[in-house]
């Protein structure tokens, strides 16, 4: 079983970005509800993705993203909420936990997955563990399902490094 230690260990650099310690409880929260609800022993066996193979570890993927918003939110000068930025790029895929499982040790789209995509059972997850709205936001709209509404700045930054980072690594496996 996942652990509250375990979290904070995989994230460790990226938790200490979000000030609010609350934000941040609450991360590590949706972390470990979304791992004990997907039946999930360890982080490190949920890939990044299953539209390809070899497409790595979910937490690293996570990590990248969270690391690449960081970087672009320094550079602007712009207002942008950091807490809500970090939170929403660490919990941006925390629903593919619940979207995937593990049947006869091969990961496969689950049930629940196949009903609901990690953008919208993330988004519920948050929601249901009272993050901030404005998160819940960046993580319904990471992927397609937020290209009909209006991005908050937060999450036009994950949602283009989230798609940065499945570009390179699926260009990257097929070599």
């Amino acid at each position: 079983m996942i652990g509250k230690q375990d979290i904070e260990n995989c994230f460790d650099k990226e938790l200490q970005w979000i000030r609010d310690v609350n934000i941040k409880n609450m991360v590590i929260d949706v972390w470990l509800k979304a791992s004990d609800r997907g039946g999930w022993k360890t982080l490190n066996e949920v890939p990044f993705t299953l539209l390809f193979e070899n497409s790595g570890c979910l937490t690293d993927h996570t990590k990248r993203i969270t690391n690449l918003a960081k970087t672009i939110k320094d550079q602007r000068k712009e207002t942008i909420n950091q807490d809500f930025l970090i939170a929403g790029a660490l919990l941006h895929d925390v629903g593919k936990l619940l979207e995937y499982e593990k049947i006869s040790g091969k990961i496969v789209k689950g049930e629940y997955g196949k009903k609901f995509r990690h953008p919208v059972s993330g988004s519920l997850l948050a929601k249901e563990c009272g993050v901030p709205d404005e998160i819940v936001h960046i993580i319904y709209t990471h992927s397609h399902e937020g290209d009909n509404i209006e991005r908050s700045p937060e999450s036009v930054i994950v949602h283009h490094c989230d798609f940065i980072d499945f570009h390179i690594r699926k260009s990257m496996v097929k070599l």
